[in-house]
């Protein structure tokens, strides 16, 4: 952890793993259970995350009822296949390996000055395309693989990899997730390597986000969770610079983390006004064909 950004003794508390893989395999299995359904859905991409929601899957649904689709772009790594190969093996679930660089060419060759970004945001949406075309051939949801420290930070592309029915490691830090991955056996090659999106060749997440996980978690620790406020972070001792950039990235990007808002026009708007409980829709509508999910 560098000094410069975060000083001495600040980090996020640590959960005990055991007992977040008891309540994250509970988690999946009721909600996909209220939903009417009993499969899931994820896509593999050979990382952390996307390992760690591979394993609590098998673990809550069986592996004969989870399909994890790998989708490889032709810029993607080899590496990644391979790694989320071994993920499937370990785990045992249904495989498929959808390459995705014709259906993003079609479009692409339509924009053909689009910059590394625009590129990985349409590779992350063909991608979606897939997952959620696989949910409606197997009846099952499609469950998400972002972290918090992404969420938080807007790290992601929306309706992209930030789509999902549900999403079983949104309230764990990557700090966390790491732990997590230990407690269920996730490969080493896999937990051990340095995260990346694969969106273009060399691309790395602390690179591009200009810090390393463990110094991002322990601000947002502080900054979310704490409340702390970004003046006294700074007295504290964290590079007044970074918790600047982090305090704003997170608020910035707050229109990714919730639905689209919907203008107020009714006395019952969608959204704020017209909801059902917790869990009134699931069990009683199960008869009703589902159009999309």
């Amino acid at each position: 952890m560098s000094a410069t950004r975060v000083p001495p003794g600040f980090g996020v508390p640590a959960l005990e793993p055991r007992t977040v893989r008891r309540i994250l395999v509970s988690f999946l299995r009721h909600e996909t259970q209220v939903a009417g359904l009993s499969r899931g859905v994820l896509g593999l991409s050979g990382g952390i995350d996307s390992a760690v929601v591979c394993h609590l899957a098998a673990e809550a649904l069986g592996p004969e009822n989870v399909t994890a689709v790998m989708m490889p772009a032709d810029t993607s790594s080899p590496a990644s296949l391979a790694d989320a190969e071994r993920v499937a093996a370990d785990t045992g679930v249904q495989t498929r390996v959808v390459p995705i660089g014709d259906m993003a060419a079609g479009y692409l060759k339509h924009a053909p000055d689009a910059s590394p970004l625009r590129r990985g945001n349409v590779f992350a949406r063909c991608r979606m395309i897939v997952l959620y075309d696989v949910s409606a051939e197997v009846s099952g949801l499609v469950f998400g693989t972002s972290n918090k420290t992404e969420l938080l930070l807007g790290y992601g592309t929306l309706f992209g990899d930030l789509a999902s029915a549900i999403n079983p490691i949104g309230d764990l830090y990557k700090t966390h997730v790491r732990a997590l991955a230990t407690e269920l056996g996730v490969a080493e090659t896999v937990r051990t390597k340095p995260p990346t999106a694969d969106l273009w060749a060399g691309q790395s997440d602390e690179q591009e986000l200009g810090a390393t996980y463990e110094e991002l978690d322990a601000l947002l620790f502080r900054l979310i969770d704490e409340r702390v406020g970004p003046d006294r972070l700074v007295d504290e001792g964290f590079d007044e610079a970074f918790v600047r950039s982090i305090s704003r990235r997170v608020r910035v990007n707050q229109y990714k983390r919730r639905p689209p808002l919907i203008a107020k026009l009714t006395t019952r708007t969608i959204g704020p006004d017209f909801r059902y409980p917790r869990d009134g829709g699931g069990a009683r509508d199960r008869r009703l064909p589902p159009r999309a999910r």
